[in-house]
């Protein structure tokens, strides 16, 4: 997928200079902004859709705040036309969503619905027509819930079935969608959803997140290789991680080995097998005590470290961390993960989180640009020149629609700005970043926190759900059109 956006050129000072500059990217960058199926489609039971685990988890009381869910969210599924016309307005040149694997494959194994496939392939025509490029997830966090109630990510067997519903997507929509991501940020399904249960299905068991990690990575090789074999010869598949920034409060040894346990369990977790083929030792020995890793079957690592054509890099926000301070507790909810009785640190949960200095996002994030240059500038070092694309970058915060009928969001452009300049330092330093995915076009259903918070360059009023492009959506079609930022 490649978009030919016209270049700007700009002042040739150094990239350490002060004085701002446009910074322009490639001709060939692409420009797009992403959503995901459970936060925006609504129509939860329309069209033969079946409950996923947010649909259940989101019923129970107190996991979401207002007891909000998914039912009508953005209501996407209806507004879709419209939607794209505002992407297509915006000048995005891709739009990265997610199918929901129960509206394609009800229950999550056994025959398609064709009306779920409909609608995914409406979608499609309907980018294609306006000029955007579709990038198809095929799961972010919204498991069938008959699945889960067979294991869930904690059976093998779940591996399987996801190869067998990406086939089926393959077979309807590989025709017109070059690029596929096979799984978001598979930490959090692991790690938030089977340890510390601040996401669904809402369990406790930390053996069995470390299952679920495994089995998610394997869902990764099984599915590349179900794409592979459906896709046109053309057909780019990629995996999108969330990696951590983690820096250690300072160069003490206990300090350092924190840093070390974060790294492991969030980062090299994820991407030593696929990129490597093989588990971190050092994590193997952190969670001994738990599990002997005998769920990793032979031939598992092989099926797993199949090359990808893309690796998706989502970011908000660096972390710091030290060392236990002994007779203390963590503090809830300061690793950014969301208050819990449990942490999802398996192994490590003692790990401390530390506070940054700065106003955070309206989720209570730090604010660091620099994290993103240097975790991209890290992944090229240690993993090779691996194509990489932004795939989820934004913040959210205290949006309303002003008297005038504008939305004034002069923080999240700030935010944005700032990172792009990441970005382009990450690229003038050599590193092969392809495209920039802002997170999010719509304001949505964020997860357990609701509609508590907005992240969207797009102003949604869900009493209404009329559309107001915000001040940063607008700064944002501005630097897609010069394919350059000032910074």
């Amino acid at each position: 997928m490649r978009t030919g956006t016209r270049a700007v050129s700009g002042d040739t000072s150094s990239a350490g200079s002060r004085r701002a500059r446009a910074r322009a990217f490639p001709t060939d960058f692409v420009w797009g902004a992403a959503t995901a199926a459970y936060q925006v489609e609504g129509a939860s039971f329309d069209g033969g859709r079946t409950a996923s685990i947010w649909d259940t988890f989101s019923r129970v009381p107190g996991k979401v705040v207002n007891g909000d869910n998914g039912d009508i969210a953005a209501d996407h599924y209806h507004r879709f036309r419209d939607d794209v016309a505002l992407m297509a307005g915006l000048g995005l040149g891709a739009y990265r969503f997610s199918l929901s694997w129960s509206r394609v494959q009800p229950g999550g194994q056994g025959a398609p619905n064709p009306a779920g496939l409909d609608f995914y392939s409406r979608l499609v025509d309907e980018l294609l027509a306006k000029g955007v490029q579709p990038v198809v997830t095929l799961y972010h966090w919204d498991l069938p819930q008959e699945l889960e109630d067979a294991g869930g990510w904690g059976s093998r067997t779940t591996s399987e079935r996801f190869a067998e519903y990406a086939a089926v997507a393959a077979d309807r929509l590989g025709d017109r969608v070059e690029l596929w991501t096979t799984l978001n940020e598979p930490w959090c399904s692991a790690f938030l959803g089977y340890a510390s249960g601040v996401h669904a299905p809402g369990r406790h068991e930390p053996e069995v997140a470390l299952r679920a990690a495994h089995h998610l990575n394997l869902a990764h090789g099984l599915g590349t290789q179900a794409l592979r074999a459906s896709l046109p010869a053309g057909a780019r598949v990629a995996l999108t991680v969330n990696p951590a920034e983690v820096r250690p409060l300072s160069q003490e040894p206990a300090d350092l080995d924190a840093a070390r346990r974060v790294d492991a369990l969030q980062n090299r977790i994820f991407l030593d097998p696929v990129l490597r083929g093989s588990y971190p030792e050092d994590l193997m020995q952190d969670t001994a005590h738990l599990t002997d890793w005998s769920f990793v079957q032979d031939g598992d690592l092989s099926s797993i470290h199949v090359p990808v054509d893309l690796l998706g890099v989502n970011y908000y926000n660096p972390v710091v961390v030290g060392a236990p301070i002994v007779g203390d507790a963590p503090e809830p909810g300061v690793d950014g993960h969301g208050a819990s009785d449990f942490s999802p640190w398996v192994g490590s949960e003692s790990v401390r989180f530390i506070r940054m200095p700065g106003e955070p996002t309206a989720m209570g994030w730090p604010i660091d640009a620099s994290g993103l240059r240097d975790l991209l500038l890290r992944i090229h070092r240690d993993y090779g020149p691996i194509p990489l694309a932004i795939t989820e970058n934004g913040a959210a915060f205290h949006d309303y629609v002003g008297p005038d009928g504008e939305v004034r969001d002069p923080q999240r452009v700030e935010y944005l700005r700032s990172h792009l300049v990441a970005v382009h330092e990450a690229i003038e330093a050599g590193v092969d970043v392809r495209g920039y995915f802002c997170w999010s076009l719509l304001d949505n259903f964020e997860w357990a926190y609701g509609y508590s918070k907005r992240f969207g360059v797009v102003h949604v009023d869900f009493a209404t759900q009329r559309r107001t492009v915000k001040a940063s959506g607008n700064w944002y079609a501005d630097v897609i059109e010069a394919n350059a930022v000032q910074g």
